[in-house]
């Protein structure tokens, strides 16, 4: 196994590059599938290295996981690491499964919360309008899926800006956005090198639904104006249990600006060009990520088959 089992807890460090770069150079669409897979991908094999040192590094505590002819000298020699490593191994293991259960029970309860508001609602439209004075406008997922606005978010736009609210709202029902986030997430949970991607596919979602929604009304500075003010009037507003924000604070900004700029094309960068090699750089770390992981598995393997007796 050797020190190759730590490259999976490291090796997510080659994905900033283009966490930073793929909201500037490629399209939003593309962006978040590209960050969501790398992300999952490197916090599997994160959690395969943990599991795995916690194995290696805890056989020799009674009660260990292994056979107990592991005590076998030549075996215990072939066994890399020590108990210091199990024992942080665990420590790593039992924070990250209380995390990614932590962030999974929040989200189905914040979820199931919504379904429950909105199920005496009618079900002939997707749309559903609250009196509220509060202003926020927010997609919930399920079947069927929702969009809810409040009426004071609906009196602060024109209507042409509230076509491009809604088409903004919908495109995160219709692409399914919540489970990207959800895996981004999760991901950052397991390993918090890949937080830099979890902001990254939070950002790309909502410029994928920027760029859906001036599409549907056929007017990018129209989508722009809409996104604009619908932040000015939700800064002083309670944030709203939302699964993706029309307007979240942070990036409206920028998502103006891409708005008001060229579309991005569907085509990936030219591999010499900074975000291809980022690119390339983050597909070979999450190459290099699962072969370790998977070569210290069938190292492991190969070590418990020797010291169990037939």
């Amino acid at each position: 196994m050797g020190f190759f089992v730590f490259l999976p807890l490291v090796l997510p460090l080659t994905s900033w590059p283009i966490a930073r770069l793929a909201e500037h150079h490629l399209h939003p669409r593309r962006a978040v599938r590209l960050l969501s897979w790398i992300g999952v991908s490197m916090a599997v094999c994160s959690t395969l290295a943990l599991g795995l040192l916690f194995v290696v590094g805890t056989a020799q505590i009674p009660g260990n996981p292994l056979p107990d002819s592991w005590s076998d000298p030549e075996i215990r020699t072939a066994v890399p690491f020590h108990e210091e490593v199990g024992t942080a191994a665990v420590v790593g293991l039992v924070t990250v499964l209380t995390a990614c259960s932590r962030s999974l029970r929040r989200h189905l309860r914040i979820r199931a919360r919504a379904q429950r508001a909105l199920a005496p609602m009618p079900l002939d439209s997707d749309l559903v309008v609250l009196p509220d004075p509060e202003p926020y406008a927010y997609a919930v997922p399920g079947v069927p899926g929702r969009v809810v606005v409040s009426t004071a978010m609906m009196d602060s736009l024109d209507a042409d800006e509230q076509r491009a609210l809604l088409a903004h709202e919908r495109s995160h029902l219709a692409n399914r956005h919540h489970r990207y986030l959800l895996a981004a997430q999760l991901a950052s949970c397991v390993n918090p090198f890949l937080r830099p991607l979890q902001k990254a596919v939070g950002y790309a979602t909502e410029r994928w639904a920027d760029e859906e929604a001036a599409g549907s009304v056929g007017d990018r500075r129209l989508t722009a104006r809409a996104v604009a003010r619908a932040a000015l009037v939700t800064r002083s507003a309670v944030p709203a249990p939302s699964f993706a924000a029309f307007a979240a604070p942070g990036p409206v900004p920028r998502r103006v600006t891409a708005l008001l700029s060229p579309a991005l094309g569907e085509s990936w960068p030219p591999p010499a060009s900074p975000a291809g090699l980022a690119a390339m750089v983050a597909a070979a770390g999450t190459a290099a990520s699962a072969v370790f992981a998977l070569n210290a598995a069938v190292a492991l393997l190969l070590l418990v088959k020797a010291a169990t007796p037939w």
